[in-house]
Order: structure tokens, then C-alpha cells, then sequence
């Protein structure tokens, strides 16, 4: 007879965190976030060497995302999310935070399909807990979609436009565009406005918004 030694539930924040690595606090929004290197992105990476791509310019892949230190955090965190244990110990950290909004990858994006259903777990877990996934991995979303169907009503995922002034991406519930010389596309971000913050908004986050257009930074 074989045994099969059971993972231990996660009971304290140290015990997560040696599995994810922190959470983020950014000054510019509300609630937590999680980001890993923007080197990390599978299309997003590609885009970066295109001109006039919405990641020409990556503001992920330079100033304080530079520093060793937040280096080896996004390297940490990458590591965790091939933790067979990775969505438990975020829902305690979520869970146990207080905190009603969250933004899945400031920097960096979907690694692979498991990568989200696991951010799908998480977010079935935590009803009370808004978050939002900007992506460009139209191909991990659609193999999801096409699998699972829609995403849970707390998850707002935004396939984002891959080129500045371009259309929304097309066939998606809430995507994301960036505008310089056009019009803003749908909802114009007020954070350009604002001292790049939220302040009071929550478009990106809102179900009822389809498209949120980014000023160009």
C-alpha cells in the first residue's frame, strides 16, 4: 500500500509568504497587487522590440524594477507559482489582509494556463475580494474560456490592445487600450489627471466597463 503524504494547510502569513513571496502595496492604487519580471512575458516581451507597441518602453523593465532586491522578489515570486500549494497561500495572504481590491501582475503576466485557473481559484475562494488580470496571453484566455467558460463575476480579466491607438481586441467581455494621437476607446483612465492615481476610481476593476483607455506614459 502506498501512502501519499497530504500538503499542510497553510496556518500563519510566514508560511505563505515562503511560498509567494509578498504581496505589493502600490502608492497609485487601491488594495494589494503581485507582479513578476516583465521579462517574464511571453508576448508582452516580443511587443517590447515592436515600435509603437503598447510595451515599447516598458516601464516595468527599468528604473526601481532594476534593483537586485526587486529582482530577486520577482524571481521569488515566479518560483511560487509552481508550488502545488501557490493558490492556498495567496487566499490566506488576500484572505487575511483586510484588503477588497487586487491587481494581478503591475509587472510580468500569465506564465502558463494553470498559472490561471489557479488566479480563477483564488478568486472563488475570496467572493468579497475584487480583482483584476490586465493580460496580452490572448491564447492561455481563450484556451480557458473555450474549457472552463466565463470567469467568475470577482475577476475582471482585460485582454489588452498590443499597439497604441489601435482598436479593443476583439470578442471579450473587458479589454484595455492605450491612446496618444486618437481618442480614448470607451472609458478614458482619469489617472493622467490625477497625479497618475486612482484616487476614487474603479473602472478597471468595474464589470460594467468593457473597455478602459490608458493615456500613453
Amino acid at each position: 500500500m502506498t501512502t501519499i503524504a497530504l500538503s499542510k494547510p497553510i496556518k500563519s502569513k510566514a508560511a505563505a509568504i515562503k511560498i509567494t513571496g509578498s504581496l505589493g502595496k502600490p502608492s497609485k492604487m487601491p488594495g494589494l497587487s503581485y507582479g513578476i519580471s516583465a521579462t517574464l512575458c511571453k508576448i508582452g516581451s516580443a511587443l517590447a522590440k515592436v515600435k509603437g507597441s503598447t510595451c515599447e518602453n516598458c516601464y516595468a523593465l527599468k528604473a526601481n524594477y532594476a534593483y537586485p532586491s526587486v529582482k530577486a522578489a520577482h524571481e521569488k515570486r515566479r518560483a511560487g507559482i509552481e508550488d502545488p500549494q501557490w493558490a492556498d497561500a495567496m487566499v490566506y495572504l488576500i484572505g487575511s489582509s483586510g484588503e477588497t481590491y487586487f491587481r494581478w501582475h503591475d509587472s510580468g503576466d500569465l506564465q502558463h494556463l494553470q498559472h490561471l485557473i489557479n488566479i480563477v481559484k483564488i478568486a472563488e475562494a475570496l467572493p468579497a475580494v475584487s480583482f483584476w488580470l490586465p493580460t496580452r496571453e490572448k491564447a492561455l484566455v481563450n484556451s480557458y474560456l473555450r474549457s472552463f467558460g466565463a470567469f467568475p463575476s470577482n475577476l475582471v480579466v482585460r485582454v489588452s490592445a498590443a499597439m497604441v491607438d489601435s482598436a479593443a481586441p476583439a470578442d471579450y467581455d473587458h479589454t484595455s487600450t492605450v491612446h496618444n494621437a486618437a481618442a480614448p476607446v470607451g472609458f478614458a483612465c482619469p489617472a493622467s489627471k490625477q497625479g497618475n492615481k486612482c484616487m476614487n476610481c474603479r473602472a478597471c476593476w468595474n464589470r460594467d466597463i468593457k473597455n478602459v483607455s490608458y493615456l500613453q506614459h
